[in-house]
């Protein structure tokens, strides 16, 4: 049965709150994205060993449907593995000024894309759209993309979830509701006739026609233990950094041979300063907590609250300039706390410079030029991007 409906203007919060949860969003413990990393999950990596594949992350709050489209072109040329897309129904901030509909721009990517892997860095399947309607939409995107799809979840943000007049529930709720959300989906991937009647959901004689050929993999998004425990139960953790308590629990509930991603989050400008500028300008959220993340219900209110954010606050969460050696060294630690999965944020609109960025400066330290060749960059000889 569903929850019972309240007043979504209860789950907002007063001026009071949203200060306590401005203090609470950088404080002065919080350790900057690029300091030492300590090996918490697999045992440390030397160099050149088990090397993780490497992806690219697709922006929807910052860009265009077709820009979408054409940059995960760029990044099957480039040499990537994957891509991530994001799946907003809002961007954090006015400033980023997009959010398209993520599923019908992934049907682009299938249509101009042939070996890159395209997963969703993540979707919420459980208020804003039915996990039935995801479960179809999902099937339907492994289709098109001929096995080359992932299923990246979470629980979600208020910013996008808020927008059909449902009230916001706890963060164990929402859990609660992943967890029934997918194993509704997994039950009509199987193209059986589902009729399910759950604490949060009911299904009533639904049958996928057009059901995945191969399994669809489904990662989970965590940032807390309770969340790990649902990544370890499912095909794999999603996380934007290395946490010692999420990558414990994780591997405690038989996640240890199970894929890691990891985003690295880049600004890239041959001007240090006009880098920092843009991403403090572009990613405040960067520097706010979780918690503050996924309560607040407006980009504006978002906007507020950067207002308040120092600078300094944004340049220790993304790597910002023109120097490879800090970007080559966070990958280092990702590597050795045990990410497979390693994919990079570009912010702005230097997706192009990024890329031959990559090519030349961190790929051949990360996997030699041999195998970016292999891989099918352009230093393999496809075309460049100008």
């Amino acid at each position: 049965m569903s929850t019972p409906r309240q007043d979504p203007r209860s789950t907002q919060k007063s001026d009071k709150e949203l200060d306590e949860a401005i203090e609470e969003s950088f404080p002065a413990s919080d350790p900057p994205s690029t300091s030492p990393v300590v090996a918490t999950g697999r045992p440390a990596k030397p160099a050149g060993s088990d090397a993780p594949v490497y992806g690219f992350a697709l922006s929807s709050e910052e860009h265009s449907p077709l820009r979408l489209v054409e940059q995960a072109r760029m990044a099957e040329e480039a040499g990537f593995n994957f891509v991530s897309i994001s799946d907003h129904f809002h961007p954090w901030t006015p400033t980023q000024g997009n959010s398209p509909f993520m599923w019908a721009v992934i049907g682009g990517i299938a249509a101009s894309t042939s070996r890159l892997r395209v997963g969703t860095g993540v979707t919420c399947p459980t208020m804003r759209i039915h996990p039935a309607i995801i479960a179809q939409a999902a099937a339907t995107a492994s289709e098109m993309l001929q096995g080359r799809f992932y299923l990246g979840v979470g629980t979600g943000e208020a910013l996008n979830e808020h927008v059909t007049g449902q009230a916001w529930p706890i963060a164990s709720v929402r859990l609660a509701m992943l967890r029934e959300a997918i194993e509704i989906m997994r039950e009509l991937w199987t193209g059986d006739t589902v009729n399910y009647s759950g604490e949060y959901y009911d299904v009533v004689e639904a049958t996928l026609y057009t059901k995945p050929s191969s399994p669809i993999p489904v990662y989970v998004a965590a940032a807390s233990p309770a969340s790990a425990r649902l990544a370890a139960e499912n095909d794999g953790l999603v996380t934007t950094g290395p946490d010692e308590k999420v990558f414990r629990e994780f591997n405690s509930e038989g996640g240890q041979s199970k894929p890691r991603y990891g985003q690295i989050t880049i600004c890239w400008d041959e001007d240090r300063a006009k880098a920092e500028d843009l991403a403090h300008r572009m990613w405040p959220v960067s520097a706010m907590s979780w918690d503050l993340k996924s309560d607040v219900a407006a980009p504006v209110a978002f906007q507020e609250v950067a207002n308040y954010i120092p600078m300094e606050e944004v340049t220790k969460k993304i790597l910002c300039g023109p120097d490879p050696e800090p970007i080559i060294r966070q990958v280092q630690q990702y590597r050795d706390a045990g990410f497979d999965h390693i994919y990079f944020h570009q912010v702005g609109e230097n997706i192009a410079p990024f890329m031959r960025f990559f090519e030349r400066e961190i790929a051949p330290a990360l996997i030699g030029k041999r195998e970016l060749a292999a891989a099918g960059g352009r230093n393999g000889g496809s075309r460049d991007h100008r």
